[in-house]
């Protein structure tokens, strides 16, 4: 078996202990890939602290917003879509924030103010008593009228 770190070694997994969730960096709960609520509601409840209430009601507004909205769990983060159209939105915890990001952000306005490497992508960090319910269904409601990414 090859040294860690050498060509062709296999990263370290956090695995699962005694049934509880794993945490990964920053309080990033560890689920597997999988599609429905379940993963998402698994995930939402495995948040650390005051992020599994915002994870709560993030996804209530989403349902609300977009009431056939697909959900699924995706390289440990949940994502929502609409059938036929893609991917909207995916959520990411993160030690002091929780990370909301848009896959066509650059087209929702106001702007989401976040940025990165891809120019199409924006997103939002929400800090503890941070979410602005009214300016988050603005953005989710014309999010998911974009065609979306296809995570295939």
């Amino acid at each position: 078996m090859p040294a860690p770190g050498a060509p062709g070694a296999r990263k370290a997994v956090a695995r699962p202990t005694g049934g509880k969730v794993v945490l990964l960096a920053g309080g990033n709960p560890r689920i597997a890939k999988a599609d429905g609520d379940a993963p998402v509601q698994a995930y939402i409840a495995a948040m650390p602290g005051w992020k599994s209430d915002l994870g709560r009601r993030l996804d209530e507004l989403v349902v609300r917003t977009v009431p056939a909205v697909r959900k699924c769990v995706r390289w440990n983060s949940p994502f929502y879509g609409r059938e036929g159209r893609g991917w909207f939105l995916n959520v990411h915890v993160f030690t002091r924030y929780v990370k909301v990001t848009f896959f066509c952000g650059a087209s929702l306005r106001p702007v989401p103010p976040g940025s990165g490497k891809d120019e199409n992508a924006r997103w939002v960090d929400i800090y503890e008593n941070g979410l602005d319910e009214a300016q988050m269904a603005t953005w989710i409601r014309q999010a998911a009228a974009l065609p979306g990414w296809d995570l295939t």
